[in-house]
């Protein structure tokens, strides 16, 4: 069964969600501070399939729990929110919401919507660009049939880049979303991606997968 993070403090509101979602087979975990919604995902990220967040939390704003999930595990999130101002909308898509639902809404519609959602991410359980096939279930990358051997560090900026493909990822992004971030001594990002360019075969004058981005970071393009 799949299980949903859900985050909204209107008690009504989440009590209708919670049993709707019961009806089409999701297991719901309902919190309405998000500081314990946050502990929870800490304890067991991968228990959760997908996240429902609200915007208007106590103690702290839902965008700002947003990008502390995704720092732990990229589940996909869903916005759902009284706030359907464009500003808040286009930062929440900035910031790599899967949807954002305004409030007031049908149940059926966010059943909806997360059908879509999780239809989108495990549309593949496999990716093949150019010479390179990536196995993400196994997490295991192959050049033209070969198994790369990247270190720990190198394999989780590599998926980070699969995870966001032809979207430029900062290296704060990097150092934040990897081992790195635990690591005082050794956060040369530009070192680990030139390690990753060696071993994917990728030239940085003529790439073929990871172009740099002066003064941010880098993106990994994929154009098949």
């Amino acid at each position: 069964m799949k299980k949903v993070l859900l985050v909204e403090d209107d008690l009504v509101l989440q009590k209708l969600i919670n049993e709707y979602l019961e009806e089409y087979n999701y297991l719901c975990s309902a919190f309405s501070n998000p500081t314990d919604a946050l502990e929870s995902f800490k304890e067991n990220p991968d228990d959760f399939t997908i996240a429902i967040l609200d915007l208007g939390l106590p103690n702290m704003d839902g965008f700002d729990l947003f990008k502390k999930l995704k720092e732990i595990k990229d589940i996909p999130i869903i916005i759902s929110t009284a706030r359907d101002d464009i500003g808040n909308k286009i930062y929440g898509f900035e910031l790599g919401t899967d949807d954002y639902l305004s409030k007031p809404y049908e149940p059926r519609e966010l059943v909806l919507r997360i059908e879509a959602t999780l239809k989108k991410y495990n549309k593949s359980d496999s990716l093949k660009i150019h010479e390179l096939s990536i196995d993400i279930n196994e997490s295991r990358v192959f050049l033209s049939g070969i198994e790369i051997e990247f270190t720990k560090i190198e394999k989780e900026i590599f998926l980070l880049f699969i995870n966001n493909l032809n979207k430029i990822i900062s290296r704060e992004d990097i150092v934040n979303q990897t081992s790195l971030k635990d690591d005082t001594k050794n956060r040369t990002v530009d070192m680990h991606v030139s390690n990753i360019r060696y071993k994917i075969d990728d030239d940085s004058k003529e790439p073929r997968y990871i172009k740099a981005i002066w003064g941010i970071g880098y993106k990994f393009f994929y154009d098949n």
